[in-house]
């Protein structure tokens, strides 16, 4: 026979008056007993044990604990933490409530009532502050590894966004810094994307001031370096703003054999160029003779500042409107391409890595940065780029004709993670019973089916 449900007599479990139903007094309590608002975890620990993402990370971190005296694992940490913020929970405070709760029990292959809970708050804290820098290097590593994994095999070509973020600090923490553009005391934290499938690549806390070309050089030369070390054949194209057009970045891309698209910030020689000053000049008049709100038209040329070694590609969007003249600089390495295909199709594109950033950050908590030293809050951007990864697999595995196909994170997490189901043991197994009335049930099945990994 199946266990019963204990209630619970402790604080929790106080009254709750609701308003009365057909004349029947409604009252409840927190005293439900083995029970989960977070039944859809199961499918993130589906998702994080195909991939590996916790094995992988736990492995670049030294354990100085006596393995005797060890009631939980290092990758059963840092899993129950990065389960946690994939559900919503970025603060390491909830998990001293959330260590019983038998749905994040089981994901970490925990029996609902037996054993140890999960480790508490003090725990996760004193994992996040423990790598060195050493370490977190070799995490990073290991993220990119999980991105180049994450493809069944090397992709002929692929195309990288480079972008930095205004991540607004709590205090004066290590490598905060005054930023004078976005008026904050912030780290600007660089975050690369392969924007077209949505995968996240790697992530770098950093201080809240704009890189200098060289630090981009440097940053872009490790990340090559290590895609390179999985996909030796693949061609990569860089895409970023005005920020990385450096004359380092470029050479560095052109003697590596990497194409890319650059915003170029304008300048005396590019704004009196004559080709340029042309275009602009019959862009307005054909404007003003079609009578049009606004056109746009695109000019490039062969341009080198003298900061550059040889000269380059540049392209210009033309628009001109009843409110004036606005022109866009683009470098780029790309030969081949009309000057409309490489802004339309290939720059403005990586708009959509800007959406990602933001779905990182507000839907993942990925700036939740509060911690006092700089380690411990790259530690923390791992750990929030690690759920992302896990929402993505879900994202993936969704069924494409099905409504929620297309649904950012946060409508994922709430239409299948939180699923509320009862935990029921036995002898013999383990029952988890979802609500009967959810409306996603087909699809979480489908999901469920998608991630099952194969019998050991």
């Amino acid at each position: 026979m199946p266990q019963a449900t204990p209630a619970k007599s402790h604080d929790s479990a106080a009254v709750i008056s609701f308003p009365a139903v057909s004349r029947k007094k409604v009252a409840g309590a927190f005293d439900g007993g083995r029970l989960t608002s977070d039944g859809g975890v199961l499918l993130l620990a589906q998702a994080e044990r195909a991939m590996g993402v916790c094995r992988q990370l736990a492995a670049c971190i030294a354990d100085p604990r006596d393995p005797s005296r060890v009631t939980h694992k290092l990758d059963d940490i840092l899993r129950a933490r990065i389960l946690a913020i994939a559900c919503g929970y970025e603060d390491a405070n909830d998990l001293d409530a959330l260590r019983d709760d038998p749905g994040f029990r089981l994901a970490l292959g925990k029996l609902p009532d037996s054993g140890a809970g999960l480790a508490s708050q003090p725990t996760m804290s004193r994992w996040e502050n423990a790598p060195t820098t050493r370490q977190l290097a070799r995490m990073m590593v290991a993220m990119v590894r999980i991105y180049c994994a994450s493809y069944p095999e090397p992709p002929k070509v692929v195309t990288l966004d480079i972008d930095d973020t205004c991540d607004v600090v709590h205090g004066y923490q290590q490598l905060s810094f005054w930023n004078g553009h976005h008026g904050e005391r912030c780290f600007l934290p660089i975050q690369v994307y392969d924007t077209a499938t949505g995968r996240p690549v790697a992530m770098l806390l950093r201080t809240g001031k704009t890189p200098s070309g060289a630090e981009a050089a440097e940053h872009i030369r490790r990340l090559i370096r290590h895609i390179r070390r999985h996909w030796p054949q693949t061609h990569i194209t860089i895409r970023g703003d005005g920020h990385y057009g450096r004359p380092e970045v470029m050479a560095f891309c052109e003697a590596h054999g990497i194409d890319y698209v650059f915003g170029l910030p304008t300048n005396a020689a590019l704004r009196a160029n004559p080709e340029i000053v042309a275009a602009a000049d019959a862009c307005a008049v054909k404007r003003a003779e079609k009578q049009r709100v606004v056109l746009r038209s695109y000019a490039e040329i062969r341009y080198g500042a003298k900061s550059w070694k040889c000269e380059r590609r540049v392209v210009a969007r033309i628009e001109a409107s009843t409110l004036g003249m606005d022109i866009r600089y683009f470098v780029t390495s790309l030969a081949e391409g009309s000057a409309e295909h490489i802004y339309d199709s290939l720059y403005c594109a990586r708009g959509q890595a800007e959406n990602l950033i933001k779905r990182h950050k507000s839907q993942l908590s990925s700036d939740r940065t509060s911690c006092r030293s700089a380690n411990a809050n790259q530690m923390r951007l791992i750990l929030h780029t690690a759920a992302y990864w896990l929402m993505w697999r879900i994202q993936q595995a969704v069924p494409k004709a099905a409504a929620i196909a297309n649904a950012e994170f946060a409508t994922l997490r709430l239409r299948l993670l939180k699923v509320a189901a009862r935990v029921i043991e036995t002898a013999t197994r383990i029952r988890v019973a979802f609500a009967s009335a959810c409306p996603d049930a087909n699809t979480f099945r489908t999901v469920a089916a998608a991630l099952r990994t194969a019998p050991t």
